[in-house]
């Protein structure tokens, strides 16, 4: 685990991680679940650091079967995905709550929306800060360094902070 920056809770058996287990990446995604000779195996759970999960059956660390939920509740569906399609543009927290009066805009999901720093841009994951090419999560901690082409879907496509 020292060389991946990952960490492990559960049994080992012959020096493999087996049993009913917990495992956190370096990005604190956690895996919760069943493992088999050190690989996700049975029923398992992904929670990601934006409160998103993805409920899965796994074989010999592939999935079999899963259920990705994002933080707000909304389940995708593979089949009858209904969600910010061509027939219907409302948000999920519009579907479940209604729309605004006239004249009063949803910009997201999120309502309110978050507070995007000055001269920054919401990009879905985080901040990105055009001055350093810098995409820090919405915690401050840093994400990545952005290239050429994400740079430039950035400021063509995102939110910025005024």
């Amino acid at each position: 685990m020292e060389y991946t920056g990952s960490q492990y809770i559960g049994e080992y058996v012959d020096g493999r991680m087996e049993g009913d287990a917990e495992y956190i990446l370096p990005t604190e995604t956690k895996y919760v679940g069943e493992m088999k000779d050190g690989m996700f195996h049975g029923q398992g759970t992904l929670y990601f650091p934006s409160g998103s999960r993805f409920d899965a059956i796994w074989e010999k660390g592939l999935v079999v079967k899963g259920t990705y939920t994002f933080s707000d509740g909304l389940q995708y569906e593979a089949e009858h995905w209904h969600y910010c399609d061509s027939c219907d543009r409302r948000f999920y927290t519009e579907i479940c709550h209604g729309l605004k009066p006239a004249g009063i805009s949803q910009l997201t999901n999120m309502d309110p929306p978050r507070k995007i720093p000055e001269g920054c841009y919401d990009c879905g994951d985080g901040f990105y800060n055009p001055a350093t090419r810098i995409i820090k999560d919405y915690r401050n901690r840093f994400l990545r360094n952005a290239d050429d082409d994400e740079h430039e879907w950035i400021i063509r496509t995102c939110r910025k902070g005024w």
